[in-house]
């Protein structure tokens, strides 16, 4: 603990404040409906050096030393505002910004600075605005967060049609998913083919795949960031869309005016009800759709303090004709509490509670039910201080309390099935955090902090003892509840350095290391709700991640263009993966089936694109190998993760082609993914055994695909909006691989075949988007 103390005392006092630097602190917000506005330049006339950026509550700070000002904002589609200051002391400046109502029809709204990717300390940060996302053609026309972030380079679809993301390597468990500070453990619908996300709640959503500020943690590969927008504080408004196999309404407004609002979103599919009209016999006593509802409240108590509540519910059903029924889903609470101190600090409380569960019920003769879940019960509190204009400093902890009930079975019919529920696992995850973002000079630029990480594996089940070599369970110990079996404290440093070139180009070289204390255990690549999460305990070891990355970043053409190049190398330690033939479904005592050990990942990222004009969009190229090596699978050697993808390509256009129509394009292209195919067979008994060499030996064929996407806007006016989106998944209708099974030859019954399973031809799709 000394050790402990005396680094965060040593990050607390990194600076101390000029006595002749004062601060500028305030809020910058719509004029018209008084909402924050993000990513809002601040500027000194008289000293262009200096300047900064509205967060997402519409807050900034400036340091100045005492004297006369003209303090500049700037927002792309406002009038630009200049107010002259004189500064003796600490103060408070709240500035409206009126919209450029010519400019609202022919520029787009960016919450980020035009030149960000250049300036900004951190590298593999991608941020991506609404507006882009929505024009970007997707399965059936649903407009989709996360099949949008698989465009971009380092971050790879983890199948046909799924939300699931791999990024740098890393498998799709090694994501760390928030909405407004709250953890989503399952972000998709429908085994993923639809994200949790509905993109008319979404205000804003960042991916840190590099450089991770040391907030974030619990996830090896990456954070995303997503943020709900709130709701309009000056109108009531109601949106929403009709398509083919769904239907979105939003409806928002003040509460009390340019004080409080409210935003309610609602999506739901009706894909079975749409078969059983036509006449699909097969479905006719099927379910298969889901539901979820976004809501947020935003409550200014005063100048200096603003309350939000957050809340989703989401779930998806699923029936096979009396057969059996399935139904998972989310549930998600988030309070917030944003409060100004003084001009020089801030802090963010927020409390969140997560629950994803999911039931299955087998109407045979067993009456088999099973029902799992996970919650947590989550507070993290972060400070901000302005410790002069220099240094930025930010820190807080964070705790959480998991409850982990991998399977309640109960069996209607003991006689014929008698079932045992499995073990309860609870733990207790904390950690403290600091970060200090220091300007050392006018061209060099460092973020260096400290995320000090723990998990405490806690009692009120039975824990096992396993052989370390053979993994044979050799007995079991009964714990008391609150007992505190074993913790483990892990220090994650993290640095970001940037170095400016020239006004238009820098170099950004970074380090991290993550610990991962959860863990999916799937073997399968394709989403599934049943899949299950378990934590660390004294024999399954905290995940590691240490990763390095060196870029070069440069704009053209007056920040219309911008280009990186970025290399990464990353070292996994703690890799869990599964014994040939293992049972993963069933069983309670999953220690017996797991093997452990390292991972290597490494690739370059490539990536241009063009951000203003009629025509944008980008072009993003990855290079890069992930592998695993542990004893007893592959004779000891290095394999291919099953998430190793050699080359991934993904091509984005978007064309105003006039004030009425709006074209888009999108072209990917992936290497296959690793596969374990049997080399050879033999018969037992009549039964035929396959025989494998090795895993991941084999490579499916390369994906690739292209989606097209058309925007007609039908009539907009200040209280009216409508568009018809046309979309066509899939334009030339290859038939990409879904997964691949094995037969047995017609003619030859001794042959053993492959077939491909595929999922989708050309499909295409229409909707209706209206706003009033």
């Amino acid at each position: 603990m000394k050790f402990l103390t005396t680094i965060f005392f040593f990050l607390f006092s990194i600076s101390i404040i000029s006595q002749n630097s004062y601060t500028i602190q305030g809020k910058v917000y719509n004029d018209e409906n008084k909402e924050p506005l993000i990513g809002v330049s601040v500027g000194v006339k008289e000293l262009p050096h200096i300047g900064t950026f509205s967060k997402e509550t519409g807050e900034y700070e400036l340091s100045l030393s005492q004297g006369s000002y003209t303090i500049v904002f700037k927002l792309l589609s406002f009038y630009t505002h200049e107010e002259k200051v004189k500064i003796e002391g600490n103060r408070i400046l709240d500035i409206g910004l009126s919209a450029d109502d010519v400019s609202l029809q022919e520029v787009e709204v960016t919450a980020v600075r035009s030149d960000q990717n250049v300036k900004q300390v951190e590298s593999g940060v991608e941020k991506l605005e609404i507006q882009v996302i929505n024009k970007i053609p997707v399965l059936l026309g649903e407009k989709d967060i996360l099949k949008t972030i698989q465009l971009l380079p380092g971050v790879q679809t983890a199948g046909e049609g799924n939300t699931g993301f791999y990024v740098r390597g890393g498998s799709s468990d090694q994501n760390l998913i928030l909405l407004d500070q709250a953890t989503v453990y399952n972000p998709s619908h429908l085994f993923g083919f639809f994200s949790t996300f509905n993109s008319d709640a979404v205000d804003d959503m960042t991916i840190y795949k590099g450089s991770m500020p040391a907030q974030y943690g619990g996830r090896l590969s990456s954070t995303l960031d997503v943020q709900m927008r709130d709701g309009d504080m000056k109108d009531y408004h109601v949106s929403g869309g009709i398509g083919l196999i769904s239907s979105r309404l939003t409806v928002e407004g003040p509460l009390q005016k340019e004080r409080s609002s409210f935003i309610v979103s609602g999506r739901r599919t009706y894909a079975d009800a749409l078969a059983r009209l036509a006449g699909v016999s097969q479905i006719k006593d099927s379910k298969l759709y889901f539901y979820d509802l976004n809501a947020k409240l935003s409550y200014f108590l005063s100048n200096k303090d603003k309350l939000t509540l957050t809340a989703y519910y989401g779930k998806d059903k699923l029936g096979l004709n009396g057969v059996a029924e399935m139904d998972w889903g989310n549930a998600i609470a988030s309070l917030k509490w944003n409060h100004i101190f003084d001009a020089n600090k801030a802090s963010t409380t927020t409390l969140s509670y997560t629950d994803y569960a999911y039931n299955v019920s087998v109407d045979m003769t067993t009456g088999l039910n099973i029902a799992s879940h996970i919650r947590d019960f989550n507070l993290n509190q972060e400070f901000n201080f302005v410790l002069n204009d220099k240094n930025l400093l930010k820190t807080g902890f964070a705790s959480i309390y998991h409850n982990v009930v991998p399977g309640e079975l109960e069996s209607k019919n003991p006689a014929v099935l008698d079932v045992t529920p499995f073990n309860h696992r609870h733990s207790w995850e904390n950690a403290l955090f600091a970060t200090n973002t220091t300007k050392v000079t006018d061209d060099l630029e460092l973020s260096y902090g400290l995320r000090a990480s723990s998990l405490s594996v806690l009692g009120g089940s039975d824990y096992y003892k396993f052989d370390e070599e053979t993994h044979e369970l050799l007995d079991t110990i009964s714990t008391k509840k609150g007992e505190f079996l074993k913790t483990y404290l892990n220090l994650e440093p993290r640095l970001s350095v940037a170095y400016q070139l020239n006004d238009v180009s820098s170099i950004k070289a970074a380090y991290t290391r993550t610990v991962q204390n959860l863990h999916l255990i799937s073997t399968s690549n394709l989403a599934s709700p049943t899949d299950r999460w378990v934590a660390s305990t004294d024999f399954i070891k905290p995940e590691i991640a240490n990763q390095v990355a060196l870029g070069y970043f440069r704009n053209f053409s007056d920040n219309m263009f911008e280009f990186s190049a970025e290399v990464y190398y990353k070292d996994l330690k703690n890799q869990i993966d599964f014994k040939d033939g293992a049972d993963v479904g069933t069983k309670d005592v999953i220690e017996t089936e797991l093997l452990f050990g390292k991972g290597r990942a490494y690739g370059l990222e490539l990536f241009l694109k063009k951000k203003y004009g009629r025509f944008n969009g980008w072009i993003g190229y990855t290079l890069s190998k992930s592998e695993r090596k542990i004893d007893k699978i592959n004779e000891g050697k290095w394999y291919a993760a099953n998430q190793d993808r050699t080359h991934d390509v993904s091509i984005v256009g978007m064309y105003d082609l006039n004030k009425k129509w709006t074209l888009s394009a999108t072209w990917v292209f992936s290497s296959g993914n690793p596969m374990t195919f049997p080399s050879g067979k033999y018969e037992v008994d009549g039964h035929t055994i396959y025989y494998y060499e090795g895993r991941n030996q084999y490579r499916a064929p390369a994906y690739h695909r292209l989606d097209l996407g058309a925007t007609c806007l039908l009539k907009k006016t200040k209280k009216y909006s409508s568009e018809l989106v046309f979309s066509l998944y899939n334009a030339y209708a290859r038939k990409n691989p879904y997964m691949y099974s094995l037969k047995q030859n017609v003619d030859n019954p001794n042959k053993t075949e492959s077939y491909m399973i595929y999922l989708f031809s050309a499909i295409p799709s229409i909707s209706w988007n209206f706003k009033f």
